[in-house]
């Protein structure tokens, strides 16, 4: 039996043994096409030659170095080149995970304020259906109770408002300006019950992922947050960890939506899957603030700037300019959704197929003329995950979808390097899963 902790307690997982591209091979030598990059992470796919050979030679060179002493010429070009690319905001980060990135800005927003005298800014609003990882203090912002299960005690206190949910949640005949503008409306009186003398910042996905399914939001909805945000002196943080990098067809999600934030959290695509590695990026105003004050940042943790993953990373984002890989990324999706649509057409069940870029949800529902959220809950999702494995297909299937507690999706968020074909063959085996899974 095997001494390795996995999630689910009483299963083993497949044990993986290669890959290439789009591809993984397990043990007996079945191969599985991976629609998902495991979990919108691997978007290089498997066996890139370039990030090989990267491994082999920055591995010659450094293998750690503490951060507090020293920098890498691969911390400082990575950093040098998200920045640029980030269009306003100055500094970065660079920790393992996303968790710890999104823990690292809560920590920071609550810092600058106290830097600038102002100890009672010390509350968090968030949405509602949202996920920001998986420690205590980022669960306490992930407003979502599958998420959170038994932990809530534990928590700091938070504060949610709705969510950016067009297929569900605007209004009849309510136009999405009219819904952006209700939305921003309630945060605003959400500051103004609290006192924008106690509100720190507000957190959003920018792309909502994994709670429901690759959930942009309409258009005008972040400008208006994000007046809200300045009109009371709240930061505007953004978790990118699974929409950014690439995966909308922008380097940073937030470039379609027409704003800069004053921090974004990335994580998953940064490197591909190839090292573990995320990003913290802030503004001047809020470094500067931390840098006149107590000049000194109140985190410390072992892999701060790794200069091997910092490597990698580096590789894999000059891999994806170089090979013009987020052109790809936009019209695959384009053909994604479009492919989805047209195959899944006669079943009443399939709801809404959503998303930007390679980031594609596709919702269920008991029928698309009352959007009664689907009743399949977990053991649907578990049913679809089984069947597309028999069928040598790697899905990302979820339950929650509405309010964290009814209704199925499933999240595609294929390999940027993803062929024509490749695509074509992920929706042939979905559409045969989701035929072949009774509901």
């Amino acid at each position: 039996m095997s001494k390795v902790i996995y999630k689910n307690l009483n299963t083993s997982p497949i044990l993986a043994v290669g890959g290439a591209g789009v591809w993984l091979e397990d043990a007996t030598g079945k191969r599985y096409l991976d629609t998902c990059g495991g979990v919108a992470v691997s978007s290089l796919g498997h066996g890139h030659p370039r990030i090989a050979a990267a491994f082999e030679r920055e591995a010659k060179k450094l293998a750690w170095a503490h951060a507090g002493s020293f920098t890498t010429a691969a911390a400082e070009e990575l950093a040098e080149r998200l920045v640029a690319a980030s269009g306003g905001l100055a500094r970065a980060q660079f920790l393992s995970g996303g968790s710890e990135v999104m823990e690292l800005a809560m920590k920071i927003a609550y810092q600058y304020q106290c830097e600038r005298g102002l100890p009672d800014k010390s509350v968090f609003i968030s949405r509602r259906q949202s996920y920001h990882g998986s420690t205590l203090g980022t669960l306490s912002i992930s407003g979502n109770p599958q998420r959170q299960s038994v932990f809530g005690r534990l928590f700091p206190p938070a504060e949610f408002v709705s969510p950016c949910y067009a297929y569900r949640d605007p209004q009849p005949d309510e136009s999405e300006e009219r819904y952006a503008t209700r939305l921003a409306d309630e945060l605003d009186a959400k500051i103004r019950s609290l006192g924008s003398e106690n509100v720190a910042a507000f957190f959003a996905e920018t792309v909502v992922g994994s709670t429901n399914g690759a959930v942009p939001a309409v258009p005008g909805y972040f400008r208006k947050i994000k007046a809200v945000c300045k009109r009371h002196d709240v930061l505007l943080i953004l978790d990118e960890v699974m929409a950014g990098m690439g995966r909308t067809g922008q380097l940073f999600a937030y470039a379609d939506d027409g704003i800069v934030p004053d921090m974004v959290a990335v994580g998953k695509g940064l490197a591909a899957g190839y090292m573990p590695i995320s990003a913290l990026l802030i503004s001047d105003q809020v470094h500067s603030v931390m840098a006149r004050g107590s000049g000194v940042l109140g985190n410390g943790q072992t892999h701060v700037n790794h200069p091997l993953a910092c490597a990698i990373a580096l590789e894999v984002q000059q891999v994806i300019v170089e090979e013009d890989l987020l052109a790809q990324v936009r019209q695959r999706g384009e053909q994604l959704r479009g492919w989805l649509r047209e195959s899944l057409a006669d079943l009443d069940i399939v709801g809404d197929v959503r998303g930007r870029g390679l980031f594609v949800g596709v919702e269920f529902v008991e029928s698309r003329a009352t959007k009664a959220p689907f009743k399949g809950g977990g053991a649907y999702a578990a049913a679809l995950k089984q069947e597309a494995l028999q069928r040598g297909l790697l899905i990302y299937p979820g339950s929650g979808t509405v309010q964290g507690t009814h209704g199925n999706h499933v999240l595609f968020a294929p390999p940027f390097i993803t062929s024509e074909g490749e695509l074509g063959q992920m929706v042939e085996r979905f559409n045969a899963v989701v035929r072949a899974v009774a509901y």
